[in-house]
């Protein structure tokens, strides 16, 4: 597990963290409404538009956990308004879902985990 961080002058360094990933957990903060838009673009590029490219192989069947952080803050978007503009039904190639969560009180990020690890497990032989 890593976290690679989301600032522009680190994205170039993203692929470098994607050998063998079974779950990539992409944190969105759903007060912040005007990078939405950014946020589906950077995943899109991830996931979308690098078909046959090595980080989309490195990231091939990997879960996707959208945790949707600082839900407990009041006129956050909600997971409707997350899922619509992250355009996650148009992602085919990842089963995904979306956690509500706060970083703060840690509401529901023991759920997301356990869902990350619950999908990989359905996926992955064990010996």
């Amino acid at each position: 597990m890593g976290d690679v961080g989301g600032q522009k002058t680190l994205r170039s360094y993203w692929r470098n963290y994607f050998e063998k990933t079974d779950a990539l957990i992409w944190v969105v903060d759903a007060t912040d409404r005007l990078r939405v838009d950014d946020c589906r673009e950077e995943l899109a590029g991830l996931l979308l538009e690098e078909v046959g490219a090595d980080t989309l192989k490195r990231l091939m069947g990997a879960s996707l956990l959208v945790f949707a952080n600082k839900t407990d803050v009041g006129g956050c978007m909600t997971r409707e308004e997350i899922q619509e503009g992250l355009q996650l039904d148009a992602i085919k190639t990842h089963k995904w879902t979306i956690v509500s969560c706060s970083a703060i009180t840690g509401d529901n990020l023991k759920e997301g985990l356990e869902w990350v690890v619950q999908d990989a497990k359905e996926r992955l032989f064990l010996y």
